[in-house]
């Protein structure tokens, strides 16, 4: 690499900003709205439509990152076990729900990290019945 592009590389590194984290609290209003879409089964509200998705997408997401580390894990003889989803065609309402019912249990405003919430959330409402002993 010459100058000239590690110049252009370290002004556009320099110019990034951060991301926006997505919050704790941030997902604990996504999800309610997410829980309202799924009773009532509509949104009429596109802002609240947004919010849904985002908790959807965000826990969904969680819940398959989780089923690759875990597969992947099992290939080499493995078990993490942290929680075990049920064989479900839609399980995404009941992950919301899961989401939800850990609120109960926090502070008004939690702090920490977002990933790790969810994974005690589910964690909690999706406890595995085998050992967690590597199966080789």
């Amino acid at each position: 690499m010459n100058c000239k592009h590690l110049a252009i590389l370290l002004l556009a590194l320099g110019c990034a900003t951060s991301a926006q984290a997505y919050t704790i609290k941030d997902l604990h209003e996504d999800c309610q709205a997410a829980d309202e879409l799924y009773a009532n089964k509509k949104a009429s509200d596109p802002y609240e439509s947004l919010k849904s998705g985002r908790c959807i997408s965000y826990v969904a997401g969680f819940a398959d990152g989780y089923a690759i580390s875990d597969y992947l894990a099992d290939k080499i003889g493995v078990r993490i076990g942290a929680f075990c989803l049920p064989n479900e065609s839609d399980l995404t309402p009941r992950l919301v729900r899961a989401v939800l019912a850990r609120f109960e249990h926090l502070p008004p405003n939690p702090s920490g990290s977002t990933a790790t919430f969810v994974a005690s959330a589910l964690s909690q409402s999706f406890p595995c019945k085998e050992s967690l002993e590597s199966k080789k």
